[in-house]
């Protein structure tokens, strides 16, 4: 069933730029404080959905271009919003739910943790202080960040599509790929995620196979309320 489910996915998705990667709810729960726990049974199948590179160009301009009028908030929210749910129609018989990345709860929690999911759906690996033994950086508060092993550190987790009827007992998991194995890549890729973000050296700590272009990452460098316009010049200026 889940490769049905995943075939139809992908066929949906992939052409637009997106990545689709299957996992089963009692993974993602089991690692975490309840609190976070997904309020379905272990079994549950689920995807974590990702944008690559190509997601810019496939999806989000000639979203824009369509949606011109309806934009009302930020135009990469909208467009991932847009396909989506969009997917659901390609399961009239099924109960598809959507989770997407900005979406919280009322406690102002995060209604899932977007880098925990792609880990265990072996999507990208998701480094932490843990994962290196000799740790220099004492009472310094230091986060975790997800590398893909195709793409490094350009990608976006986007969200979570789960299928609350179609329960997955014998789906078997795929560790994520560990592209960055020396303790001295570990340091400075937490080095450089935590202290240099700006500067995005962190998503090229391994060779990647395609990146952002300039002009996906001067828009990404822009202040969301200011994006819109930048789209709509760069659409002129063609």
């Amino acid at each position: 069933m889940e490769g049905r489910v995943a075939e139809r996915l992908r066929g949906a998705l992939g052409p637009l730029g997106f990545e689709v990667h299957a996992f089963k709810v009692g993974w993602y729960n089991a690692i975490l404080q309840p609190g976070f726990h997904l309020p379905y049974p272990d079994d549950t199948l689920a995807f974590v959905v990702l944008s690559t590179p190509s997601m810019f160009d496939k999806a989000l301009k000639p979203f824009v271009n369509k949606e011109r009028l309806k934009i009302i908030r930020d135009p990469v929210d909208q467009c991932v919003s847009h396909h989506l749910s969009h997917v659901k129609e390609k399961f009239p018989d099924q109960k598809v739910d959507v989770i997407f990345d900005y979406e919280i709860l009322p406690s102002r929690k995060p209604k899932f943790l977007a880098q925990t999911a792609a880990h265990v759906a072996g999507a990208a690996y998701y480094y932490q202080r843990k994962d290196v033994k000799l740790d220099p950086w004492e009472k310094k508060k230091i986060y975790g960040v997800c590398i893909h092993p195709k793409y490094g550190g350009w990608f976006a987790i986007r969200g979570l599509l789960l299928f609350p009827d179609i329960q997955v007992p014998f789906l078997e998991q795929s560790a994520p790929v560990d592209c960055v194995s020396t303790e001295e890549k570990r340091i400075e890729l937490l080095e450089l995620f935590n202290f240099h973000w700006q500067d995005g050296r962190y998503r090229d700590i391994i060779e990647v196979k395609e990146r952002y272009s300039e002009e996906q990452k001067a828009y990404f460098a822009t202040p969301p309320a200011e994006r819109f316009q930048l789209l709509r010049l760069t659409q002129e200026a063609q």
